[in-house]
């Protein structure tokens, strides 16, 4: 079913094409169905001035403020030539100063009186160690004296303020949203009305009136409810729908063989699995032993053996004649899983060409153990990433396309045209967040038949985050450590108020050393030198890198680089230890030789940006430095911070920052030092980065599918909806009675939101 053309008609006709065009490319606000879901952030009173206490938040932050004029006056300068209106507002918390000059000074000075009251929207700054608006906009809010009644209703009026900017102020958005406000009698309803009125919800047609011209705060509350639920139910619908899609889908069953390769490696393991392994192997287990794909999330604590669990799924599938493969974000990690698989199978992965007799195959298939046979001593474990030569790329080829490779692990190079499996019966996707939509559902095409789908994520997630974002996904959970894992401990160490505090960390680490350990240094950049070439990167990874902590703390300073640092260590604090450096930009094969030595404990210290980030395991690294730690979110030092204490040896982290100590960048990093819970942690992370796009587009300048709902605070109404989404999907799964429903799923996400739903 089509939009009501009026709703999808462009703004251009509505408004003109210079506001149309600000509002598309600004806000990406291009219909007038688009203008309706851009909700106001907030509300003012007309009787009630918004704070002014709260700008110090806010330097360099386009704000709208409603406020009271207290004085104003006009300056001469330059010998009398120049002029410069003053005028300063209140609000009773605070205090403004707006700046006018040249021939900008005669409106503002015949509007903005003592004692007027007016909306001002502009960017703030300091000046003289005041708040000042330079040149602001801004819009009277006066009364009509001739009518009390119309008076008393004007100043009890709630103003809406909307998510504006620099071209567009608050104000003028609200009139464009006037424009199209009738239309919002055209807006067909996506909720089922016995849905609707069991929930006690008002109509669509109804909230959205109340979300932008509420009468009173109670409208504003009925709207929102209604608005959370409309996003809750038609994300979790497509979510239910791709489920019920793919519980329709055929696939292998892969089941493990007794006395097969997944036995020997329970065998020949120097340690008993986890409860939580155990659990969570037969969850697999149960899924892969079923004539339809399985799609699930296996997320856990740091360390809490994931790869373990994926592999013994591997081994099932090999075992059953199939083949695997783990498809990883970076080559660094690729080789990483590589060199760990390897390792854990030991002769199980070096022996691969032996082979016990075993009886023919179904259908005459007489492969046998060694290659994908079901009961052999081995299969052969191969790596392929972009960088290997072309004679190592084509014996890879050759295994695979045979099936004398019963596991491959690589990067994107697995999903080139030119891969082709004998039999691929399960996809493992670690770090699933990395990878696009294309890359991930090229993989799974390579079966004959749809492979059963393992994805790993590296940090816990909230629950609600899982039911969005993983939605069509099972999800397992690994929430207790191996034995034998050591503490870690973690400080903040403040390098600008105690500097003495950051020599005696460099002490820590060669302590360490001369006890045998290794420990990581990491930094948020590689250095100038790379980005020098090509300024876009280097504006790009300045912008990524230092935004949040330069705005909390004024603190402009480029983030440190691991080139510069590991420099000034080696000539410095680490000048007696072996210091080597890791990052992205370097050949392969340097990377891979500087791992094995690191991992032989041939390099004590390794320099590196967050390319260790996931997947590294080198039990006797002890510590760990992560420099200008305010740089990072919360999740990612959890996730770096679980790259030591992996061995029998305590494990240290220190969070070296200059953020000053009352800041939210320091509360951030007290937050990680506070607990080794990463899914408390990942509460707070979620909270503080604000949930954005869950669907993946936060960064990407796209409107966001989710403008009311908030992934942490609306936790029940997101799992209602899940139950109700479940319910209607059992019952009408191609939504024919919902003609609504379908609409809404068609308006709300967008195709690339679509694909990435459809593709899991």
């Amino acid at each position: 079913m089509e939009h009501v053309p009026a709703l999808d008609e462009d703004l251009k006709k509505t408004l003109g094409p210079a506001t149309a065009k600000v509002l598309a490319e600004q806000l990406g606000l291009h219909t007038a169905l688009d203008l309706l879901h851009h909700y106001p952030r907030r509300y003012a009173e007309r009787g009630e001035l918004t704070s002014l206490a709260g700008l110090a938040d806010q330097i360099d932050e386009h704000v709208t403020v409603v406020a009271q004029v207290a004085d104003a006056r006009v300056l001469t300068f330059n010998g009398g030539r120049g002029r410069r209106l003053e005028v300063t507002i209140t609000d009773g918390s605070g205090r403004l100063q707006l700046v006018f000059f040249g021939s900008g000074v005669h409106k503002p000075h015949k509007e903005l009186l003592p004692g007027s009251r007016a909306m001002f929207a502009g960017k703030v700054s300091m000046f003289n160690h005041k708040f000042q608006l330079a040149h602001p906009a801004y819009e009277p809010l006066g009364e009509d004296a001739g009518e009390r009644d119309a008076a008393a209703a004007f100043a009890g009026r709630l103003i809406p303020i909307y998510p504006a900017c620099a071209k567009l102020e608050s104000w003028k958005i609200a009139k464009a949203v006037d424009a199209v406000l009738p239309r919002a009698q055209e807006v067909v309803d996506p909720l089922p009305a016995a849905l609707r009125e069991g929930r006690g919800l008002v109509p669509l047609t109804e909230a959205l009136l109340k979300i932008h011209r509420p009468a009173t705060k109670a409208d504003i509350d009925d709207a929102r409810q209604r608005l959370k639920w409309d996003e809750a139910f038609v994300l979790q619908v497509a979510l239910a729908r791709r489920r019920h899609a793919d519980s329709q889908l055929p696939a292998v069953p892969r089941r493990p063989v007794p006395g097969g390769l997944l036995d020997s490696l329970d065998d020949k393991l120097p340690f008993t699995l986890t409860e939580g392994q155990r659990t969570v192997s037969k969850e697999i287990f149960d899924d892969l032993a079923t004539d339809h794909p399985m799609h699930r999330l296996l997320q856990g604590e740091v360390g809490s053996g994931k790869t373990l669990v994926a592999l013994r799924a591997m081994l099932a599938v090999v075992d059953s004649g199939g083949q695997a493969a783990l498809l990883a974000p970076t080559e660094v990690l690729a080789q990483q899983h590589h060199r760990s698989i390897t390792e854990m199978m030991g002769e199980l992965a070096e022996n691969w060409g032996l082979w016990r007799e075993a009886p023919p195959r179904k259908g005459g298939d007489d492969r046998r153990a060694g290659t994908l046979g079901g009961s052999g001593q081995g299969t052969k474990v191969v790596l392929l990433t972009g960088s290997m030569g072309m004679p190592a790329r084509r014996r890879a080829l050759l295994d695979l396309v045979t099936g004398e490779a019963g596991i491959v692990i690589g990067t994107h190079a697995l999903i080139e045209d030119k891969v082709q499996f004998h039999d691929l019966g399960l996809v493992v996707v670690d770090e699933q967040h990395r990878f696009g939509v294309e890359q991930r559902d090229a993989l799974r095409s390579k079966g004959k038949q749809p492979p059963h789908l393992l994805v790993m994520t590296a940090t816990p997630i909230p629950r609600t985050v899982a039911m969005t974002v993983f939605g069509d996904l099972e999800t397992s959970v690994l929430d207790q450590l191996p034995a034998g894992r050591s503490p870690i401990a973690t400080h903040v160490v403040p390098a600008k108020d105690k500097p003495h505090f950051l020599a005696r960390a460099w002490e820590r680490v060669r302590e360490e050393v001369e006890n045998g350990h290794q420990a990581y240094v990491v930094c948020p950049r590689i250095g100038d030198d790379d980005e020098a070439a090509d300024p876009r990167k280097k504006a790009a990874g300045k912008k990524a890198a230092g935004k949040k902590a330069a705005e909390e703390d004024g603190d402009k300073r480029p983030p440190l680089a691991v080139l510069d640092l590991a420099e000034q260590l080696t000539r410095g604090p680490l000048a007696a230890v072996g210091v080597a450096v890791l990052h992205g930009r370097m050949d392969p094969a340097d990377k891979d030789d500087v791992m094995r030595r690191f991992t032989a404990g041939e390099i004590k210290v390794l320099v590196a940006t967050t390319v260790i980030e996931v997947g590294v395991n080198v039990p006797n690294a002890t510590v760990m430095v992560i420099m200008d730690a305010d740089r990072f979110g919360v999740s990612q030092l959890h996730q770096l911070r679980g790259r030591v204490g992996r061995g029998s040896a305590p494990g240290l982290c220190l969070l070296v920052s200059e953020a000053h100590e009352a800041s939210p960048a320091r509360a951030r990093l007290a937050a990680v030092a506070a607990t080794l819970d990463g899914f408390a942690l990942s509460r707070i992370d979620l909270e503080q980065r604000r949930e954005g796009d869950v669907l993946g587009q936060a960064q990407s300048g796209v409107r966001s599918s989710l403008r009311m709902l908030a992934v942490i605070e609306d936790e029940e109404v997101i799992a209602q909806a899940r139950e109700e989404a479940t319910r209607v999907v059992a019952d009408d799964p191609a939504l024919e009675r919902l003609p609504g429903l379908r609409t809404a799923l068609d308006a709300l996400l967008d195709t690339e939101r679509e694909q990435y739903l459809e593709k899991g």
